[in-house]
């Protein structure tokens, strides 16, 4: 039978359907968002966040499905797809916990501190979802997550310029919100996470005394050479008995 620690991690690591059926819906609901704008002539933007107002307020759960042209939602939703993914799989208890509240926290960050302007889009979200992989990786220890954070980084670890004021007419503000939310869960969320293998000595009841590896070692660190008796064979003996046979008289 395997250790417990051992089923457990297997539990975090295990593909369902939902692991890619949850990140093609929500990728289809902001394309179907889109299309109805570009077919019926209709702008949402105005229903994005607009910080320190109440009516900008709103903006907080509706922003995440507007976004401005072919070219911005095309840029969001590859990421949003890969990301959520990668969320689904490693972090299957916590995923909903991450995308739900990440999309508020990083919603009402961009509320308090951003310009006086709409900020619309999925790419708070994503930012969580690139700052919370990357850290909580590096957080468990875990082998596993600490390859994911490593993927992040080589295929998003760009993104970290666009948390600063470098470009005209990109939400600086909405990034930054969401790197701040994404390493808020990272330290917060530590339980239901995939927990890093522990070896004989790490455990806290263990005795080097009883440990049968360090037994073959004197106190300076030699090696004990320890010759096992040899155990005699015992011989083999076999008699047979003979019974005659009654039917033949």
């Amino acid at each position: 039978m395997l250790p417990l620690s051992i089923m457990k991690n297997k539990e975090h690591f295990k593909f369902s359907t939902g692991v890619v059926a949850y990140p093609v819906f929500f990728v289809l609901i902001i394309w179907l968002v889109f299309w109805f704008e570009v077919r019926f002539g209709y702008n949402f933007s105005k229903y994005g966040v607009f910080p320190q107002t109440l009516k900008g307020l709103r903006g907080v759960v509706l922003s995440p499905f507007i976004h401005g042209d072919i070219k911005h939602i095309y840029h969001n939703t590859v990421p949003l797809f890969v990301l959520s993914t990668a969320l689904f799989y490693f972090y299957r208890h916590i995923a909903w916990k991450v995308i739900l509240l990440g999309i508020l926290l990083s919603g009402f960050l961009t509320w308090c501190m951003g310009r006086p302007s709409y900020h619309i889009g999925i790419s708070g979200l994503i930012y969580v979802l690139v700052s919370f992989t990357f850290f909580k990786g590096v957080f468990a220890k875990h082998y596993r997550l600490i390859a994911l954070s490593l993927m992040v980084i080589f295929l998003y670890g760009s993104m970290i310029w666009y948390t600063l004021p470098i470009e005209k007419g990109i939400s600086w503000e909405g990034h930054m919100a969401g790197l701040i939310t994404g390493l808020l869960f990272a330290l917060i969320f530590r339980k239901e996470i995939a927990k890093p293998k522990k070896y004989v000595w790490e455990h806290e009841n263990y005795n080097e005394e009883n440990d049968p590896f360090l037994k073959h070692f004197d106190e300076d660190g030699n090696f004990i050479e320890t010759v096992e008796p040899e155990i005699e064979e015992k011989q083999l003996n076999i008699s047979y008995t003979y019974k005659k046979n009654p039917e033949k008289d």
